[in-house]
């Protein structure tokens, strides 16, 4: 029988490990020999120092869309790649990009206030004093507005708050809002502010959070000082991404736009986000009662959620320009199977000078970029076309990969493999989520890759960093005794959203992090003094970045099989069909409680009188939901998974078509999109995988199901899972054609 199997071989790790029986999924024996003495030779090319050179010249001016240092920085990168042999191209698209004109926001009354909205410059950092080329603080698609209103602080200003905002008897209609950042993605704050119709919302960064109350602040030690800000968009991505005025299609000049006012994902109230300096006033100025104890953050005042007494005045304008976003294009050939395409990508556009992010990230996609040209120097040829891509425009709304993923759609759909994203990383543990159908790929990236500080494989330091925050001993022990990680489900908020979620591409997002926190975000202070003092101090883990996404790409790039594993995906899968089938269970089981509490009269506030408090609602009862199909569904699959994975691991690959067998990997990942798409944003085409609509970044698996019943919208949710059941018996198909190619003789 024609199939193929992990195999074994021995070889000596770096950095003189021990010798271990090993394997690689979708090689030969022969072929994983000389595959790993490849990466062996891709890793002797990665220098420190190269990743360090380039953080340091990527970062020297600040570098937004459309700014003078973004084109030089993206010509530059076009010249690197082209001088490394690379056939290279800057695809320019016409985005739109709001910036600010005016900016004011005051306290009025007696304790009159006015907003400073600015970061000073340290004598520390050599670049924060480029004022002039700064960008503001500002949030990114936020309307024009002029509103005068009293304040309310609502936490983090997600849904659950504002239920218990009703409890207190709160009412944000009329009224400003003012939330700290976390708990969500920034533009869900406005998002639910304005469903619940206040007419401004102002977002700061509590010490608690950001601040002293976690270290030293800047530029002493990493944390956020009391002037610093997080700029960032509020576009309502979990709408659409990319520009607002071309969606589902390409920004380029002679694009077909709508109105700004005709876009779904643009807000309707003015935000803006502040320092937790031009915070305190604000909040020194709420009356009403005391703030939940979860509430509270760590300003030296008592916490009240409001009103306020005095009125707060925000008023802002910006200039609705269109610039041109240039991604920069890199190919390299494959010589086999030239239409098969492993895509590589990572944002070159910053919000000011982006140490961080994006441009750590960035230099090791550069450094791997350069490494595999030494390979091809040296005389190697990848089987499949490489494909590195320099994003621009993804800090407003991923406008350089959305534009550009979809103005090549039908392309893509047909040959791209993979797509690997990277955004940023710092010193300490492997990060890695992605397509379930890629897990035991990463793991077997992540055993051979060594953490530079311990010696260890970074699979090994990051189930030590899960078994050293495990609740208890048994369960560190079961870490321990894993051979492997699980990887995180993919929502939004990085390059990856328009491969995954809109075309079904499967990808994967690495990154480095966990010792290396601090205040810089999307600030003046992203820079390369802050980077080089805080986040990797030798430029080590850039190096292990490269390392783990330069392994990725070539495994991917000169399998003989592609590494698709469907038993970890059925098991995760299956995992999410639980999940939501408890989730039902109890809401069914908290609303009879609730409801019987109401009833009863047991809301009350017996040891505080004077609160004022509103006793809820009842809730409408929870019907049952048919799960039956898409059990039935999954248990398919099932059958169809283990076959595939006894076929699998029994023999060397086929002699059969493998041009086939391959297409058949690669595009199963299509199958799980629905061309309807998701409720009420239909650009989301993933069944399995999206953005929660009030998560924002945050992912919902099995997001249509799961969401209708979390919206208690069980009509919805019942044809959401016919859905979901029709994209699995697909999927199931699709592997049940993978087996009949591998059971050929």
């Amino acid at each position: 029988m024609n199939r193929y199997l992990f195999i074994p071989f021995f070889t000596c790790l770096l950095f003189g490990v021990q010798a271990q029986a090993q394997s690689l999924t979708g090689f030969v024996k022969e072929n994983a020999d000389a595959q790993l003495k490849l990466e062996n030779k891709f890793d002797s090319h990665l220098q420190s120092k190269n990743i360090d050179d380039l953080i340091k010249r990527l970062s020297a001016r600040p570098h937004h869309v459309g700014s003078p240092y973004g084109k030089v920085n993206a010509e530059y990168i076009r010249d690197l790649f082209k001088s490394w042999g690379y056939d290279t191209q800057i695809e320019t698209f016409q985005v739109l990009f709001p910036t600010p004109k005016v900016r004011m926001l005051e306290l009025l009354g007696a304790q009159k206030f006015v907003a400073k909205l600015e970061e000073p410059a340290l004598k520390e950092d050599a670049t924060s004093g480029q004022k002039s080329e700064q960008l503001p603080v500002y949030n990114c698609w936020s309307p024009d507005g002029d509103v005068t209103g009293e304040l309310v602080f609502v936490n983090y200003g997600v849904p659950a708050d504002y239920e218990e905002l009703d409890k207190l008897g709160i009412d944000v209609k009329g009224k400003i809002v003012i939330a700290k950042y976390g708990g969500s993605w920034r533009g869900i704050k406005p998002k639910v502010a304005q469903e619940h119709g206040a007419i401004g919302c102002i977002i700061y960064s509590d010490p608690e959070g950001d601040g002293y109350f976690q270290g030293d602040v800047y530029p002493k030690g990493a944390y956020k000082n009391e002037h610093g800000v997080q700029r960032g968009s509020v576009l309502d991505m979990p709408i659409y991404p990319g520009d607002p005025t071309t969606p589902g299609y390409g920004s380029t000049v002679d694009a077909k736009r709508i109105d700004r006012k005709d876009a779904a994902n643009l807000l309707k109230i003015p935000v803006i986000p502040i320092s937790y300096a031009d915070a305190k006033p604000l909040l020194l100025a709420l009356g009403g009662p005391v703030a939940p104890e979860r509430w509270r953050g760590a300003l030296p005042l008592t916490y009240h959620v409001g009103p306020s007494t005095d009125k707060v005045h925000l008023k802002l304008e910006f200039n609705w320009d269109f610039k041109p976003a240039y991604d920069v294009i890199a190919k390299l050939k494959g010589s086999e199977y030239p239409d098969e395409w492993v895509i590589r990508g990572n944002h070159h556009d910053a919000w000011v000078n982006g140490a961080s992010d994006p441009d750590s990230g960035l230099a090791a996609e550069l450094e791997e970029a350069r490494s595999v040209a030494e390979l091809v120097k040296a005389g190697w040829k990848p089987k499949r076309t490489i494909v590195y891509c320099a994003w621009d425009a993804e800090e407003p709304s991923l406008m350089g990969s959305t534009e550009w993923a979809e103005h090549h759609a039908d392309e893509l759909s047909e040959k791209a493999v993979v797509y690997i994203n990277t955004d940023g990383s710092g010193r300490g543990f492997l990060y890695a989520e992605g397509s379930h159908t890629l897990e035991t790929l990463v793991n077997e990236v992540a055993r051979d890759v060594i953490d530079p500080q311990t010696k260890v494989s970074v699979l090994e330091r990051r189930k030590s960093a899960e078994a050293a925050h495990a609740g208890s001993a048994k369960a560190r022990k079961e870490i321990l005794n894993r051979k492997s990680i699980a990887i995180g489900a993919m929502g939004s908020g990085s390059d990856y959203t328009p491969f995954i979620q809109h075309l079904g591409i499967a990808s994967l997002d690495f990154g480095y992090g966990g010792e290396s926190d601090g205040g810089e975000y999307h600030s003046i202070y992203d820079s390369y003094d802050h980077y080089r003092r805080f986040k990797d101090p030798n430029f080590q883990y850039g190096v292990t970045l490269a390392q783990t996404t330069g392994r990725t790409t070539l495994r991917l790039a000169d399998a003989d099989v592609l590494p698709f594993d469907f038993k970890t995906f059925q098991k995760t899968v299956a995992v999410y069909a639980s999940e939501v089938t408890a989730l039902i269970d109890n809401l069914r089981e908290s609303t009879e409680v609730e409801n019987q509490m109401i009833r009863e009269n047991r809301y009350t506030q017996a040891a505080d009188p004077t609160k004022k408090f509103v006793v809820p609602t009842p809730k409408a009862s929870v019907p049952y939901l048919n799960f039956a199909d898409l059990q039935n569904a999954l248990s398919q699959l099932e059958k169809n998974v283990n076959t595939f994975s006894d076929l699998y691991s029994s023999n060397p690959k086929p002699n059969t078509n493998l041009v086939r067998l391959n297409q058949l990997l690669y595009k199963s990942e299509r199958l799980l999109i629905s061309e309807k798409g998701l409720p009420r944003r239909p650009w989301y085409r993933h069944t399995i995988y999206a953005p929660g609509f009030y998560t924002g970044y945050g992912v919902k698996t099995l997001p249509g199901v799961r969401e209708a019943i979390e919206q208690r919208n069980f009509t919805e949710a019942q044809e959401q899972l016919a859905i979901v059941t029709q994209t699995l018996l697909s999927f199931s198909k699709q592997v049940e054609a993978v087996n009949t190619i591998l059971m050929m003789r």
